[in-house]
């Protein structure tokens, strides 16, 4: 089951909306079968793993990261997959809440005479699924919040100078990071300051994750890294309803696409975004900031997971914090969260935290 969640893995990032999942299959002590979500979504990693396997599935147990789908959409039911091709055995690792699915998947394969066990390395699926989970349960993606910062939580010198707070590695990992999310998102404010690309650079990665920016007034430049590339990488800009008509149809007319949201107190409201970036099939958000931004999710409660890049450098009360103020007055009041991950990045410090309600 380990390997077959290693499997899935390789998938974030670029099966959205679907689930990454892996699956492997074993015939007299012997991996005769693996496969996981293939880009776009499909094929299944239950049908990859089958077609790999070919007559020795006959007998065999299928180890698989999440229930089998059991409806017809674009492919066949895999449960009806699995099935056919003889396997006598399907160990489970999590069920699908998908309502399409929901049960009917592990209902299926035990109706045909097929042994099914469900929950080994739950806690891991879940972990890898919540993405996909997020968007079943809550009908938006997964928000992953990123602060690279000094050791006294800023994130530039007063006069803006922030290249680079953190080393070679770290900005590696981030790449990484953006390589495994569908979407990175920042706020308007960033993109006017540094000029982002938001790309995958440095890893040999074809795929490109979606560059989301949130513009309450469409005060972008046009002349700007995301606009010159907005036909090649999809560009998609988050706006109040109120934006200029003939902004949006400039942007509009170099290949970005509008997304009009809700607003609450001044500001883009972070749930309307979500939902509405939920509902175009995104599972898992990569927030590269800047401040506000990260606080105006954190403040609303939708941030799932927070990945910081800590240096040893300190710039001093002067410098820019890495969050806007939240008006917190108690502290039982601020958000909390549970570390799952530190460790060294080269010259720096890697910690990763997950909301506590999951």
């Amino acid at each position: 089951m380990r390997l077959a969640l290693s499997l899935g893995r390789r998938g974030l990032g670029r099966c959205a909306p679907n689930p990454a999942v892996g699956c492997v299959i074993v015939r007299d002590g012997r991996i005769v079968g693996r496969g996981w979500t293939q880009p776009g979504g499909r094929p299944h990693a239950e049908t990859v793993a089958l077609a790999q396997a070919g007559d020795q599935a006959r007998g065999a147990t299928a180890y698989v990261t999440l229930e089998p789908c059991a409806h017809h959409g674009q492919t066949p039911p895999c449960a009806s997959a699995l099935i056919a091709a003889g396997v006598s055995r399907v160990v489970v690792a999590l069920g699908d809440p998908d309502p399409r699915v929901d049960g009917g998947g592990i209902a299926a394969l035990r109706e045909a005479g097929l042994m099914v066990e469900v929950g080994l390395c739950a806690d891991e699926a879940r972990a890898d699924l919540a993405g996909f989970l997020t968007r079943v349960t809550r009908g938006r993606p997964m928000v992953t919040l990123k602060l690279a910062s000094s050791f006294d939580g800023r994130i530039a010198t007063a006069s803006g100078d922030s290249q680079w707070i953190t080393g070679d590695e770290a900005r590696r990992h981030v790449h990484a990071m953006r390589a495994s999310h569908d979407a990175v998102m920042v706020g308007a404010g960033t993109v006017r300051a540094d000029d982002p690309s938001l790309t995958v650079r440095g890893l040999g990665v074809e795929h490109q994750p979606v560059r989301v920016v949130l513009s309450r007034h469409l005060d972008l430049p046009l002349d700007s890294q995301l606009a010159r590339t907005a036909r090649d990488i999809p560009v998609w800009i988050c706006h109040g309803r109120r934006a200029a008509p003939e902004l949006v149809s400039a942007w509009a007319g170099i290949g970005a696409e509008m997304i009009e949201a809700g607003e609450t107190q001044g500001a883009l409201d972070p749930v309307s975004v979500l939902q509405a970036l939920g509902d175009r099939g995104l599972t898992r958000l990569y927030c590269e900031g800047g401040g506000s931004l990260a606080e105006s999710l954190l403040s609303a409660g939708v941030v799932d997971e927070l990945v910081g890049y800590t240096a040893g450098v300190a710039l001093g009360a002067e410098g820019r914090p890495s969050l806007a103020a939240m008006g917190i007055g108690r502290l039982a009041e601020a958000p909390r969260f549970d570390l799952v991950e530190t460790r060294a990045i080269g010259g720096d410090i890697l910690h990763r935290w997950r909301q506590r309600h999951r």
